[in-house]
């Protein structure tokens, strides 16, 4: 199979889809790739390391889109990718399709195959592909509330430790998945007082099995989340529907009832934001004001960590990417029942029944599109 791999343009998005060693395996097995020049630089990867494991650098991401049998990414394609798109090409990258109904029509009308990484699934129930990126994002939340803290950044001046004799920040985590763990692990680490909220009573006695008495757990209602809110100094929203839109379940009113200077990092904001204040920022702009509350909704929080986001990444991704080319995606999704879990919209058609769900569109069992 023909692969490529363009260079991320996405605002600070430095990650790149394959790194060399995940090309060497490819092309052991008898593939081609090419990798646009420069789209390892971001994270540290020449472009003679990508020649030197058998890749084709070229110029541009116009031979790509127009040769590949496989476009391999790390973020969603923006509008000048989408148009490049064509029917039976398959595109493998994160796509957080549900609070996204332009790029969702937009590779509708492509014709193009796109499997998602944050869709596919593992027989526990897990989602092995995006759980890399959720420990990155959850270790990443604390370090930049902490800055957003800060007074020069709008904060309320508070150091997340605190100092002996001053007490910590107070530090709300919605969500005790992954990025939520991993969240109040660091948290910890750097002295804060933290509380986490789930709905979920096992997760809850996870928590508490994982860290003791050092993290205060809730359960998860109105009530509940609105008293935390409201005391929080930072507050990281870790809310997480499977391929659906995030839920709301931090109000305009709760916002209001924090205290000036507070901060809310919204790692969910890749599918919505779970704070109806919620919208997306950029690397290049990460906060806003609203209510005197500071927020950080940055879509792709790993990419300022891009080397180690891209490694963790491929070491998820490698595996399915073999399958896939190896077999084609039909034979592949038919034999892998999680891969076919990232199968989201194919020839026109969504496959992915909470993306459909979230734009009132369509929706095709992906039993149907096999068979």
């Amino acid at each position: 199979m023909r692969i490529g791999v363009p260079k991320e343009i996405k605002n600070h998005e430095y990650r790149v889809g394959l790194v060399p060693s995940s090309v060497a395996e490819l092309v052991h097995h008898g593939h081609s790739v090419m990798v646009e020049r420069g789209a390892g630089l971001g994270a540290g990867l020449a472009d003679g390391e990508y020649e030197a494991a058998g890749a084709v650098i070229v110029d541009g991401p116009g031979r790509i889109f127009m040769e590949a049998e496989m476009v391999v990414k790390v973020k969603e394609p923006l509008p000048e990718e989408r148009r490049r798109l064509r029917p039976e090409q398959i595109l493998f990258t994160y796509l957080h399709l549900a609070p996204d109904l332009e790029q969702t029509k937009d590779l509708m009308a492509s014709g193009a195959t796109c499997i998602a990484y944050e869709t596919v699934t593992s027989p526990s129930g897990a989602l092995p592909l995006l759980t890399p990126m959720s420990e990155v994002a959850g270790r990443l939340a604390p370090q930049v509330g902490a800055h957003c803290l800060e007074k020069a950044q709008g904060g309320r001046g508070v150091l997340l430790g605190g100092v002996p004799g001053v007490p910590g920040a107070e530090v709300v985590i919605l969500g005790g998945g992954v990025s939520g763990s991993h969240a109040a692990a660091i948290a910890l680490g750097m002295g804060a007082h933290v509380t986490v909220i789930d709905r979920s009573a096992d997760v809850l006695r996870r928590l508490s099995s994982q860290f003791g008495s050092s993290v205060r757990t809730l359960f998860s209602t109105r009530e509940s989340i609105a008293q935390a809110v409201r005391q929080a100094d930072l507050l990281i929203g870790a809310v997480l529907v499977p391929g659906a839109a995030a839920p709301k379940i931090v109000t305009h009113d709760m916002v209001r009832s924090m205290q000036a200077g507070s901060v809310i990092v919204d790692i969910a904001i890749d599918q919505g934001g779970c704070s109806e204040t919620s919208r997306p920022t950029t690397h290049s702009e990460p906060t806003y004001i609203i209510d005197d509350v500071v927020h950080y909704c940055v879509t792709n929080m790993p990419g300022a960590v891009a080397r180690t986001s891209t490694f963790a990444l491929n070491n998820v991704t490698l595996p399915f990417t073999l399958a896939l080319a190896d077999k084609g995606w039909l034979q592949a999704v038919k034999d892998d029942r999680f891969l076919r879990d990232g199968l989201n919209v194919h020839a026109g058609k969504i496959v992915c029944r909470p993306v459909a769900e979230a734009h009132g569109l369509p929706y095709t069992p992906a039993e149907e599109v096999l068979a």
